[in-house]
């Protein structure tokens, strides 16, 4: 029996009937074939084919899924989700699960001192690689107790970080109902996890994760976390991850029409790729986008190595895929600053378990890791972007690309705020763009200036626009980088978070 012909069969039972369960299928086929020879041979379809599958003892339910549309969350999601972010911390189960791995790998129990020793050899020697410059780099994951490391110490963070980026995906309008998604350097299934784990506080809400990932010790910890994790709610679906270096994959053998892909902490750790074959890489593999499909790169908040993955999305832009966000091109011109260090930061995760028995030690703080912070951009091919508002050409603000001829001189400027404030308890410092700067911009707020007309500018979100009436504009030397004096005459106004048109 070919696959072929068990395919258009099919499809033409499942265009009969809306519900029916997989032996039916059978009674159709001209030579006798199992159900789970059918199942096999569907499985990866099934999806794409538009069904959702319910094992049923021997058989599998086939159900008719709902038409594709826009995911909107309901009121009963939003509540579920701000609880979460209110106190984020790694699920107990989660947490079991990755203890449940450790003590599979070593065969002891995953609080065993000799093993908590090892992991923290392990996590030491990962940031001493990590720190490293250039060919003396190499960040790896070939050993078992490096794997564990990571699962230790950088997990909890990534687990809990992307799915901030999931849920402003979400408000935002870019999550369907039912979403294909690729991870492109899984590890241990870092990005999958994420998405079951917000998943399970959605209701009717379908995914299906591919994944690649190059390391054997990773795709064995994914292999036995995924699965099981995934198991708790049927809403996600996980494929078996492709073994393969991303830098030299085949890109016709990605799924098609995917809707989401995600480079979580990866492209940083290609030492052997200039910027421009990373660039190459994403673009290439963006050709397998949906046509409103999102491509998420997310990098660490170091100066590094968010600046150089600010200099791979401008050349992205530049090859024709556009940055939803968080960088905002309000002149529609071309941003040329050289060094861009912007990122997003958030309220700390709990420790899990695991952190707290690996900081029973002389040096604790060696071992708990709870500061999210991160780079990020997203980008899509088509037109969209999280910030439409267009300066017209005539209106009075000034561009920062024309910072020098307003030096020490009082402007109006419309502007995205990209950082926290990084001040002190005299100063409220904050790094602000419109997408031509030159040099570094930050709006500066004495504490003695704040009032009602320029707070605006604390309650921004990240990459929302504000606009600043009335600021001193004074050149920093010491710095190379422009300061916008904030005064008691400086008003404020924020614009709406986002406008999607």
């Amino acid at each position: 029996m070919s696959d072929r012909e068990i395919i258009s069969t099919f499809k033409y039972v499942s265009r009969m009937k809306p519900e029916f369960m997989l032996s039916e299928l059978t009674d159709y086929l001209k030579e006798k074939t199992s159900v789970q020879q059918v199942y096999k041979t569907l499985k990866p379809l099934f999806f794409d084919l538009g069904v959702d599958v319910v094992a049923d003892k021997e058989d599998f339910k086939i159900v008719r899924a709902a038409p594709l549309k826009k995911m909107e969350l309901t009121d009963d999601e939003i509540k579920k989700n701000a609880f979460f972010f209110k106190s984020t911390a790694v699920s107990r189960k989660m947490e079991r699960l990755v203890e449940q791995y450790i003590e599979k790998k070593t065969s002891k129990n995953w609080d065993d001192e000799m093993v908590m020793e090892k992991i923290r050899r392990a996590i030491r020697s990962q940031k001493a690689d990590y720190w490293k410059k250039g060919n003396s780099r190499n960040i790896s994951y070939e050993t078992g107790y490096s794997t564990l490391g990571y699962l230790a110490y950088q997990f909890p963070v990534y687990f809990i970080q992307f799915q901030y980026l999931l849920y402003d995906l979400a408000k935002d309008g870019l999550l369907k109902n039912r979403m294909k998604i690729l991870d492109v350097g899984t590890g241990p299934g870092t990005i999958p996890l994420a998405v079951i784990d917000f998943y399970n506080r959605l209701d009717d809400r379908k995914a299906n994760v591919h994944t690649i990932e190059l390391f054997d010790e990773n795709i064995e910890a994914y292999n036995f976390l995924v699965p099981q994790y995934a198991d708790i709610k049927s809403n996600v679906t996980v494929e078996e991850p492709t073994r393969a270096d991303a830098s030299k994959l085949d890109i016709e053998k990605l799924p098609d029409n995917i809707d989401l892909m995600v480079f979580s902490n990866v492209l940083n750790e290609m030492k052997d790729l200039s910027m421009e074959q990373k660039a190459d890489i994403v673009k290439n593999m963006a050709g397998k986008l949906s046509e409103d499909g999102s491509i998420i790169i997310i990098e660490p908040a170091d100066k590094v190595n968010s600046t150089e993955m600010r200099t791979l999305t401008i050349m992205l832009k530049r090859m024709g895929i556009k940055i939803y966000s968080p960088c905002s091109f309000i002149w529609s011109g071309e941003c040329t600053l050289e060094t861009c260090w912007s990122f997003e930061h958030k309220k700390d995760i709990e420790p899990t378990r695991l952190m707290l028995k690996l900081a029973e030690c002389d040096e604790p703080y060696r071992y708990i890791n709870t500061d999210i912070k991160y780079s990020y951009a997203i980008l899509r091919k088509d037109k969209l972007s999280k910030q439409n508002l267009i300066i017209p050409d005539k209106a009075k603000f000034a561009r920062m690309s024309k910072m020098d001829m307003h030096d020490k001189k009082r402007i109006n400027v419309v502007c995205s705020v990209m950082s926290e404030d990084l001040g002190d308890e005299r100063y409220k410092l904050y790094r602000i763009c419109d997408g031509t700067s030159k040099k570094a911009v930050y709006a500066v707020l004495p504490v003695h200036n704040l009032s009602e007309d320029n707070e605006a500018i604390t309650k921004a979100d990240y990459g929302s626009i504000i606009k600043l009436f009335n600021v001193l504009v004074k050149y920093n030397e010491a710095t190379d980088a422009y300061n916008l004096l904030i005064g008691k005459g400086t008003t404020i106004e924020s614009q709406y978070s986002y406008v999607n048109q």
